[in-house]
């Protein structure tokens, strides 16, 4: 099978595409919606099912969730409603898609890191390579001489008291004004606390804010780890999501 649809979930939207799995690229342009507000999982799966059935697509799907997800299992969902703790993701999206069309659920830094390390930034890395997602918060996937280690969730490690996406994810940007040099040095500590923990060998910088990496990424200074903008930017996790549906 050369397509699969893969679907993003965000705190703040919803986007999904087929897939090519060859080329590691979107087959048709991309679909997104807002996230409701709240995020339950019934309005969630609403919006999954309309990004989904704007292209009459039947087959594989893979949903990002951002969260922790074990065996299509939601355990943490910061920026999403506490509902979804607990619930099995698959099935429910799966239910609400219809029985022709199978729903694999994983984290969404994990499937943005895997499309990455295949197509992307990381492709051919080995080491410790670390792919950061700066969104609504912060998500993270890590990956050992090519292998994922699962629901990293670094974004919540504690910088300055609170959760490290709380100080330097995207939406603080946002919400405080920062300009870039104010942001990028707290980028910048964010960095040096998980390059602290972890020695990675690379750094790859994902979420929509890649796109804008030259307004930041030359400004963080005192990183050993070499740091990269994602190649497949915001695209990633829906790339990833069909991957991983497919057995990539």
């Amino acid at each position: 099978m050369r397509n699969v649809f893969g679907v993003d979930v965000g705190g703040t939207g919803i986007k999904g595409a087929p897939v090519d799995l060859e080329r590691g690229d979107l087959a048709q342009e991309r679909h997104k919606v807002l996230t409701p507000q709240p995020a339950t999982p019934e309005a969630v799966a609403d919006r999954v099912a309309e990004v989904v059935g704007h292209f009459g697509w039947s087959g594989p799907v893979g949903i990002t969730f951002p969260g922790v997800v074990t065996a299509n299992t939601v355990r943490t969902a910061a920026n999403v409603a506490k509902d979804w703790v607990g619930v099995d993701a698959a099935r429910l999206l799966g239910d609400r898609l219809g029985n022709d069309m199978p729903v694999t659920v994983l984290n969404d830094a994990d499937a943005a890191g895997v499309a990455e390390m295949r197509f992307g930034a990381g492709k051919g890395r080995k080491g410790t390579v670390i792919l950061l997602t700066f969104g609504t918060g912060i998500g993270s996937a890590l990956f050992i001489d090519g292998n994922l280690v699962p629901n990293t969730e670094l974004g919540h490690l504690e910088l300055h008291g609170h959760d490290a996406e709380k100080h330097a994810s995207t939406k603080a940007k946002e919400d405080e004004d920062l300009s870039w040099p104010h942001w990028a040095r707290r980028v910048q500590k964010y960095l040096a606390h998980v390059e602290m923990l972890f020695s990675p060998e690379l750094f790859i910088i994902g979420g929509g804010v890649s796109r804008k990496a030259d307004k930041f990424l030359p400004l963080i200074e005192g990183i050993e780890a070499e740091i990269v903008p994602a190649q497949l930017q915001n695209n990633a996790g829906i790339v990833g999501a069909a991957m991983v549906a497919a057995g990539r």
